[in-house]
């Protein structure tokens, strides 16, 4: 109307000719996309209250079976404009993980193997566990028991085994968030520390954790009803001293995790000094 009234200078009422329109139309002030829509907003927000993880298709579906009035095009320009377009998180892609045979270290510290598990207090409420194992004499080195473990509680667990045991060469774990985080992985790197990812969907390339995974679940998590962290992080501290001193473990000759340590100790100071 405006191209045609003030750049061709046409008359008004030849110009609502040209396209159709009624001048009080013309001179109708426009209305707001929130009144003109109200009830379709109305209806919109309500569905989507009642079922949020519905999208635009499924919302539209439903409408029209109540209003076949309502053309999609109108339910979909008014469903962007309320900003109701579900966020599609994008498939996080690994980097290719190489297949490598199990590595038995022949030295303490020089492989650990981490791995996360899970259960659930007597009231329901979950909580997980960070197990850090040394994969040289399976000695369990720390269980750390919380509801919530991310990237930065972990640099905090591997800060307190620096200051109290040292680090390893090497930390074999799986392809977890909490191992792929930016703060993890930049605490590894600035210690010097390398990170060996094994294959998704493949647990058997750290068998040792896995193993003592299962050994601490029939004896600790099985066996026991835990009714707060504290109880499960006691019932913890007692099984570590007990599993790295009292048992005896097959894979070891018979020995104790620590036993193994210090023969191992001992049969090298012997070597250095023949």
């Amino acid at each position: 109307m405006r191209f045609l009234t003030e750049v061709h200078a046409r008359p008004l009422s030849r110009s609502c000719g040209y396209l159709g329109l009624s001048r009080a139309a013309w001179y109708a002030p426009p209305l707001d996309w929130t009144v003109r829509d109200a009830e379709l907003i109305a209806a919109l927000a309500k569905l989507v209250e009642e079922r949020p993880s519905r999208g635009f298709w499924k919302c539209s579906d439903q409408l029209r079976r109540q209003r076949p009035d309502w053309n999609p095009k109108r339910i979909y320009r008014v469903y962007k404009a309320m900003r109701l377009n579900l966020r599609r998180a994008a498939k996080r892609r690994l980097p290719k993980r190489e297949r490598v045979a199990l590595y038995v270290p022949r030295l303490p510290d020089t492989v650990w193997s981490v791995d996360f598990m899970s259960d659930a207090l007597a009231c329901g409420r979950r909580f997980r566990t960070f197990n850090v194992v040394d994969a040289f004499n399976r000695e369990v080195l720390h269980i750390e028991v919380d509801t919530s473990i991310n990237s930065n509680r972990l640099v905090r667990v591997f800060e307190q085994l620096k200051r109290d045991h040292g680090l390893p060469q090497v930390l074999r774990s799986d392809n977890g968030p909490e191992f792929l985080g930016e703060a993890f992985t930049a605490w590894c790197k600035a210690n010097i520390v390398a990170i060996q990812y094994i294959q998704p969907g493949k647990p058997n390339q750290n068998a040792f954790i896995e193993r003592f995974n299962r050994t601490f679940r029939e004896e600790v998590l099985d066996q026991h009803l835990f009714a707060r962290l504290e109880d499960v992080r006691e019932a913890v501290h007692w099984w570590m001293i007990d599993y790295n001193e009292t048992r005896p473990h097959d894979a070891l000759g018979g020995l104790t995790p620590a036993e193994y340590r210090v023969r191992h100790a001992e049969s090298s100071t012997f070597e250095v000094s023949a």
